[in-house]
């Protein structure tokens, strides 16, 4: 793994030394990624690394730190800031493991062994977790401690308590960070530069501040692996005191959409962050042009008239045979320098010649193969306009616009680990600062796919209803869909910052999902098939006003009233025409509970249309003698008009994963490719359903509810958003489409019991 390490981070100022860092590893004088990295340090600054023993010395080579010294080590640290641990219990050991690792007398210990040892003290000292590291927890343990309050009985009006503001906090950004390879990533001005007075620069214009971006393209919506990115760059630099811009990769206006800049920006306000500043490429343009002159004039880089297909054949091919130089390489700089000038002035046809870097063909990386800078684009740019008919490429772009910005760490991800190597030369060719570039591994998550090419393929076969229907993992379908931004938070940073890529079962995040709607989301009732019910011991005039509580066994929820009456309805999943002994809800001569109220009921007559369906069940409300308590609650929505009960609902609309198999790109499983493997069947909706009057009284944009027993819901973004045509069961505007967020926990074993 080291020489992995070492073979896939070489660059041109450690080539020179990476023979003498392999043979070091071989022989096991270097056996760690804290001696590696220090190694590589030592080396370039001490060209050549004559000084065997200097070297050493450099890089703790032969350092042994016995088990003694790491409990010993360990205990100071503790002991140093034992009483704000003691105050944060668990939630603040993210950063004592990170004063542990900076400890000088464990710089050359086993990190494993560091690890297990603070696990143990900190065992030791705070004992097992508890409720107090589990606000979830802490909330029932207290709840327990208080005798549920009954449902309360008044008249028609009587006041109840609103259901208060809910919040969820994930895991700290602190712990994200604090183990693997990024908890020692480079201090801001150990990057060594071409040249001396290049840093001085950089540390006059930072002061030695973090500095990340996150750098999108805007030519789509953000998804659910761009929310990885975002807690990377912006939780990087949050953790480190640091600050991160927001910098838009706009150099492709073929591509790019304003609308797609607004949701970006929006997206990462959403989860939860604030840009230090919001940048462009195209704020650039002209000092990007200037440097492209400046690489020219020093030979670098060549105006190149070949096509497409001709560069794919000086690379290699399809058959990876061998590389030569494009015939226009050598051409005179004076040359390059005025077609480049014809690129600018808009003298050639789109395609029909480019700016290439000239590097090194002969190289093994890919990346090295004479790179094309710019290239002829007659298209109209989104903030720029028809100023540039010549676009940077984002090869050029990326690294010397994190240069112009004096990034620190420039985080990506794993696929552009070979461009580190162009990254570093060009930033070198044209001798302006370089940032370190460091990737880590991508975020994929099961049943779904998040390229756009074949999410707009899915949208044009009309699998979806467009980039942010609810079934796929874009952030705005993830946002309509009603999951809570804290959930996804949560859900990236639990799988921590690795260098492997890996792809997640889609199950993690729904935990996560209903972890965090658990603690926010008020319970209301629901009836997503009604099936009316009349309780013929009753007056047709019998109301009364039940008291119910937004959250049993937790009085911070608040409580609601609704109304009881003769009529009322219940879903169709709660009556079986045919009861069973493993049945325990409705069936005929069988009783029932209802939540919230004292007495059960008994279906004594079913009612059926002529098709055979059920019209009504005819029930008797158990409110005279004893009756035993019933086996099972269900839920309820009474028929009274006059206080907006129920809440009719347009559409209900149920949606499941999108694709049968959980990688629905694997040829072995799906042999006729992903838009086969799409279960048509996948969105269920559901017309006619009803729910209790709260959901009107109670409605404000993007608030979340449980219907108790059924799963968690949210408005679609078609809705009407206000409460008048909500209430107003007659207004001709009302309009009400309920997204299921997540089913709850033990929905499937409810719905086959």
């Amino acid at each position: 793994m080291l020489l992995y390490t070492l073979g896939t981070t070489v660059t041109k100022d450690k080539t020179p030394h990476a023979e003498y860092i392999a043979q070091a590893i071989a022989s096991g004088r270097i056996a760690s990624t804290e001696q590696l990295t220090a190694a590589t340090k030592f080396c370039i600054k001490n060209d050549p690394p004559a000084n065997e023993q200097a070297f050493d010395e450099a890089c703790g080579v032969g350092v042994v730190v016995s088990d003694d010294e790491i409990s010993a080590s360990v205990k100071d640290v503790i002991d140093s800031v034992k009483a704000s641990l003691v105050k944060e219990r668990y939630r603040g050991q993210g950063k004592v493991l990170g004063l542990i690792k900076k400890a000088p007398a464990l710089r050359w210990a086993d990190s494993g062994k560091v690890k297990n040892e603070f696990d143990a003290q900190v065992l030791a000292l705070l004992g097992p977790k508890d409720e107090r590291d589990d606000p979830a927890a802490a909330k029932k343990a207290a709840a327990a401690t208080n005798k549920p309050a009954a449902a309360a009985k008044s008249n028609a009006g009587a006041a109840a308590k609103a259901p208060e503001a809910k919040k969820w906090e994930p895991a700290s950004l602190e712990a994200m960070f604090a183990d693997g390879e990024i908890s020692r990533l480079h201090k801001a001005g150990e990057n060594p530069q071409i040249k001396p007075e290049i840093m001085e620069e950089h540390l006059r214009a930072t002061r030695g501040m973090v500095i990340t971006r996150f750098p999108p393209e805007p030519n789509g919506y953000l998804h659910i692996g761009h929310a990885k990115a975002i807690n990377v760059n912006f939780g990087y630099a949050k953790t480190h005191g640091g600050v991160c811009n927001l910098r838009y990769d706009d150099t492709n206006p073929e591509a790019e959409e304003q609308k797609y800049v607004d949701s970006i920006l929006d997206t990462v306000r959403w989860l939860g962050f604030e840009p230090h500043k919001i940048l462009y490429s195209s704020d650039y343009f002209q000092e990007l042009f200037d440097l492209a002159v400046e690489l020219t004039s020093r030979g670098l880089a060549y105006v190149c008239h070949c096509t497409g297909e001709q560069i794919r054949e000086q690379r290699g091919g399809e058959d990876k045979g061998p590389r030569f130089s494009c015939e226009h390489r050598d051409r005179p700089i004076a040359e390059s320098l005025a077609e480049f000038q014809k690129m600018k002035e808009g003298r050639y046809a789109a395609n029909e010649a480019t700016l290439r870097m000239k590097m090194d063909m002969e190289d093994g990386n890919p990346q090295m193969w004479d790179l094309i800078a710019y290239r002829i684009l007659y298209s109209s740019h989104h903030r720029t306009g028809t100023e540039w008919c010549i676009y940077p490429t984002y090869d050029y772009t990326h690294c010397l616009c994190d240069s112009f910005e004096n990034i620190t760490h420039s985080l990506c991800t794993r696929e552009f680990t070979l461009s580190r190597q162009s990254y570093y030369w060009l930033c070198d060719a044209v001798e302006v600062y370089k940032p370190v570039q460091w990737e880590y591994g991508r975020l994929n998550v099961t049943n779904t796919l998040l390229s756009k090419r074949k999410l707009l393929k899915l949208r044009d076969e009309g699998l979806i209803s467009d980039l942010d229907d609810p079934r796929v993992y874009t952030i705005p379908a993830l946002r309509r869909r009603g999951v809570p931004p804290q959930a996804i938070n949560a859900f990236v940073r639990e799988l921590g910052v690795t260098t492997t890529s890996a792809t997640i079962d889609v199950g993690r995040l729904e935990n996560h999902i209903r972890s965090c709607l658990d603690e926010i989301a008020p319970r209301i009732m629901a009836a997503i098939s009604p099936v009316r019910v009349v309780l013929s011991n009753l007056p047709e005039s019998h109301l009364e006003m039940i008291e119910l509580p937004y959250k049993p066994r937790d009085e911070s929820f608040g409580s609601h009233t609704v109304p009881f009456t003769r009529v009322l309805y219940i879903d169709a999943s709660d009556f079986r025409d045919v009861d069973s002994a493993d049945y325990y809800r409705l069936a005929p001569n069988k009783s029932v509970g209802l939540q919230g109220l004292s007495h059960p009921i008994t279906c004594t007559e079913v009612r059926k249309n002529a098709d055979g369906s059920i019209a009504e069940l005819v029930c008797r409300y158990e409110n005279e003698g004893k009756q035993p308590k019933p086996k099972t609650f269900i839920q309820w929505v009474a028929d009274c008009p006059q206080l907006g009960s129920p809440v009719r609902l347009d559409e209900v609309r149920i949606y499941n994963p999108l694709f049968n198999h959980s990688n629905p790109e694997d040829k072995s499983t799906v042999p006729e490719g992903f838009l086969s493997d799409v279960d048509r069947n996948s969105l269920q909706v559901y017309k006619g359903a009803v729910a209790e009057k709260d959901l009107a009284e109670n409605h404000v944009e993007n608030i979340r509810f449980q219907f108790m027993r059924i799963g968690y819901f949210t408005l679609d973004k078609d809705s009407v958003l206000t409460a008048e045509s909500i209430a107003n069961d007659n207004a001709s505007e009302a309009k009400i489409i309920m997204n299921r967020i997540v089913t709850l926990k033990e929905d499937s074993k409810k719905q086959s019991a």
